[in-house]
């Protein structure tokens, strides 16, 4: 019989060699699929989002969901290797999403495998989605309403992303308000018009300046920069209008709609979220999902990168996994041999953890 890390890593081998860039990932579904019918699961697809329970379902227990994501980048034009050619060198796997996120995808499935359903108080169930670098419609946001649909309401979920095995307990969500301000047109030289840049200037200063009243005891103060300016068509024209673009990194102290909704009653310009969909997540440091990964040395930190994490609204959600973040999206991505095998060991000690904090 192979080793759990051997077939966990022939599989991400197979994954890295089936391109599977955002809203292309229907050849790795089919795989991620495959493998856990071949190993006597009854797995389910929903676009290209792939789940399956360890057990037939016990409505009356709460349901623990394992997930990470099979969508990758683009390949960076920097890349020196075949980006779909899983190669091995010095103990490094090579590879387009080997390490962001297929390392965790792989780790997790065999951590589920290996699960004994039966002596868990909770449902154990995984799900492999799709879309994630770009939140797209058919990755977590349609699987979410499925398992709804079908009785399947994860009561808490573990998140495989590269953390180094330390545990994420926060993310920042995000709202990008694009703003106009109006004027009116005149010629430079008379001094006629009223010129939008400077009523843009005076709505930036205010932006900049401003302090939202609650801070997050979590996350901190909510974070606006303002990253993109536009206005003016001639040297001698005044201007009549300003575009500008505000980043807003927002905190669990407001939800992402106050939060658009406070700043646009700030300013006189008009002011417009393109989606307030990606929200904070922070999960209680008392969670049983964080007393389980921190009795196994797990660091909590607060993650500066977004996941599937701010999709799940209201869902207390732990993120952790194997590789490092800072390998993410860059070219000759990889992940470590070894990498692997301490998160199939460690996946499993945190739903044997869990089993234990959830039963105190």
């Amino acid at each position: 019989m192979s080793r759990p890390d051997e077939e966990a890593i022939a599989l991400l081998k197979k994954l890295i060699a089936t391109p599977s860039t955002s809203r292309d990932e229907s050849a790795t579904a089919g795989i991620i699929r495959q493998w856990l019918a071949d190993n006597g699961h009854i797995p389910a697809r929903i676009d290209n989002n792939i789940y399956a329970l360890a057990a037939p379902l016990r409505p009356e227990l709460p349901t623990v969901m394992l997930n990470s994501h099979h969508d990758t980048v683009k390949p960076s034009p920097a890349y020196t290797r075949d980006p779909y050619m899983p190669e091995e060198a010095d103990g490094r796997i090579y590879g387009l999403g080997s390490n962001d996120a297929g390392a965790s995808v792989v780790s997790l499935l065999a951590a589920f495998h290996l699960a004994d359903p039966s002596s868990l108080p909770f449902n154990l169930l995984m799900a492999v989605t799709a879309e994630e670098e770009v939140g797209g419609e058919h990755g977590m946001r349609s699987l979410l309403p499925h398992l709804t649909e079908k009785g399947l309401i994860p009561s808490m979920v573990i998140v495989g992303e590269p953390t180094g095995l330390q545990a994420a307990v926060a993310e920042r969500g995000l709202v990008v308000l694009d703003c106009i301000a109006h004027g009116v047109s005149g010629h430079a030289a008379r001094n006629e018009g009223v010129n939008a840049i400077y009523r843009a200037m005076t709505d930036i200063e205010r932006l900049r300046t401003y302090s939202f009243p609650r801070v997050s005891d979590v996350l901190g103060p909510i974070k606006i920069s303002v990253t993109q300016i536009e206005a003016g068509r001639q040297h001698n024209v005044i201007p009549d209008e300003c575009r500008f673009v505000v980043d807003v990194r927002t905190t669990d102290a407001y939800s992402n709609e106050e939060t658009a909704r406070m700043l646009a009653d700030l300013i006189d310009s008009e002011c417009a979220p393109r989606s307030t969909r990606v929200q904070a997540s922070v999960i209680s440091p008392g969670h049983p999902l964080v007393a389980a990964a921190t009795d196994l040395g797990a660091a909590t930190f607060v993650s500066p990168t977004t996941s599937d994490m701010s999709l799940l609204h209201g869902i207390p959600s732990l993120k952790i996994g194997p590789g490092r973040s800072e390998r993410s999206h860059t070219a000759d991505e990889y992940v470590m041999r070894h990498e692997i095998t301490d998160a199939i060991d460690f996946y499993s000690s945190l739903i044997s953890n869990l089993k234990n904090h959830l039963q105190e």
